[in-house]
């Protein structure tokens, strides 16, 4: 069953002709390439756009080796622009092709590539799309070099919702799937649980670790694997490289820097392997300290990072939630909300309450707690505090595993099902 991935499609459709190039990022195997070459294609063609104004490239196929030079690529594309009365959708897939080993090794020097695709936007009637992975260099990257002249469409694992199309259970097994396995799209059409957990454990090592020691000529190999083995065992908690550094120090007794450690840190985030939510305090209205939580772009690569031992549904809860907020087009972080109360002794002291996420959007702000469930009055209010604590309007909101119909409690606080909140996007807009 093909997955529409309408919200990419839309993101798209809206930055069409805007005199800018669009950019597909997303961690390798998230099915850019298929959202850029099938399911925008399709659009373009289902829209009037004949085949001879799409001109499709893909740089990583052997045939096309000699595009890889820019300006043979130059000409090729310009070749095929030959009606100045129509508008034409140029393409490329795995751009970093075209970046020679002596460029890649002298990032500081101008990129030819970055002045070809400029060049082409000087065009009046042609659209440019890319996508590139991170083997060679980082999609961000791009971003970075055209100046303002790249409008970037990241692309996530399959959501939920989107991974319910091509699922043939229940909602329910989907979600015992989708918690231990994840959304790459690959992950989807496979019929067992080895096929799948041997496909993440040997994408994890063979592609995305190896990418990462290549591009940033990385020597200290195992350490790195050791950071991201300690961030997969601690997903949703605080900590930062410091924190990190003296686990190194004691527990595996290794001398690494700082300084390593922050950069290995960003090469983990470029990368789209790790997201971090900053730590906001809700009433001072700034962000506080060095400390972060760290989520996983995809649950299932967390889990194969570990080998399938810790599979704690709150946990990879909290994480889907991350991404599905991420999803919609949140910024989102972590609250917290300070409160003075007195003790049994009377004496004033300072708790912190941790908000789940912060999701914010334009004008738009929701506090979200994620719980399991709420189904003792003590879980209840153990939940409810941090939002109880937090004194503005915006809304607030408690996301269960629980089946149960949406509902606003006495305390303003709306109780909404995981499986609801998932399937619905505007499940958010009571």
């Amino acid at each position: 069953m093909k997955i529409l991935r309408s919200k990419y499609i839309e993101a798209l459709k809206n930055r069409m002709n805007n005199g800018l190039i669009k950019v597909v990022t997303g961690i390798r195997r998230c099915g850019k390439s298929y959202l850029l070459f099938n399911l925008f294609v399709d659009f373009l063609k289902s829209t009037g756009v004949s085949d001879d104004c799409i001109i499709e490239l893909a740089l990583d196929d052997d045939l096309n080796e000699k595009y890889r030079n820019p300006e043979e690529l130059s000409v090729y594309i310009r070749s095929l622009v030959k009606d100045a009365d129509k508008t034409y959708y140029i393409l490329l897939d795995e751009i970093q092709f075209a970046i020679s080993d002596e460029e890649y090794k002298h990032p500081e020097k101008p990129i030819k590539i970055y002045s070809v695709l400029n060049g082409l936007l000087r065009l009046s009637n042609v659209d440019v799309y890319i996508t590139g992975s991170n083997s060679r260099f980082l999609s961000k990257d791009i971003l970075t070099e055209f100046r303002g002249r790249g409008d970037e469409v990241h692309v996530l694992p399959f959501s939920f919702s989107e991974y319910l199309q091509g699922y043939s259970g229940d909602v329910y097994h989907a979600w015992a799937d989708y918690i231990v396995y994840g959304g790459l799209p690959l992950v989807l059409n496979m019929k067992t649980d080895e096929q799948k957990s041997s496909y993440l454990i040997n994408l994890f090592t063979e592609t995305y670790i190896k990418d990462i020691i290549a591009r940033n000529k990385i020597e200290k190999t195992q350490e790195l694997e050791n950071l991201i083995d300690i961030l997969a065992s601690s997903t949703g908690s605080y900590t930062n490289p410091t924190r990190i550094l003296k686990t190194f120090q004691t527990v595996l007794h290794s001398k690494l820097s700082i300084n390593t450690l922050i950069n290995f840190f960003d090469y983990l985030e470029d990368s789209f392997i790790i997201n971090a939510a900053k730590r906001y305090d809700v009433k001072g209205r700034k962000y506080i300290g060095s400390l972060n939580k760290y989520y996983f772009e995809d649950v299932g690569l967390r889990n194969a990072r570990l080998n399938f031992r810790q599979i704690e549904e709150s946990h990879l809860m909290e994480n889907v939630i991350y991404n599905e907020l991420r999803y919609r087009g949140f910024n989102v972080d972590v609250g917290i909300v300070e409160k003075r109360e007195t003790d049994d002794e009377g004496k004033r002291k300072r708790i912190l309450y941790e908000v789940d996420f912060i999701a914010n959007q334009g004008s738009r702000k929701y506090y979200i707690q994620s719980a399991l469930n709420i189904s003792s009055a003590e879980k209840s209010e153990q939940e409810k505090k941090s939002l109880k604590s937090v004194n503005d309007s915006f809304k607030k909101i408690i996301i269960v595993k629980d089946v149960i119909k949406q509902y606003m409690d006495e305390d303003g606080i709306m109780i909404i099902s995981l499986f609801d909140f998932l399937q619905d996007e505007n499940s958010l807009n009571f």
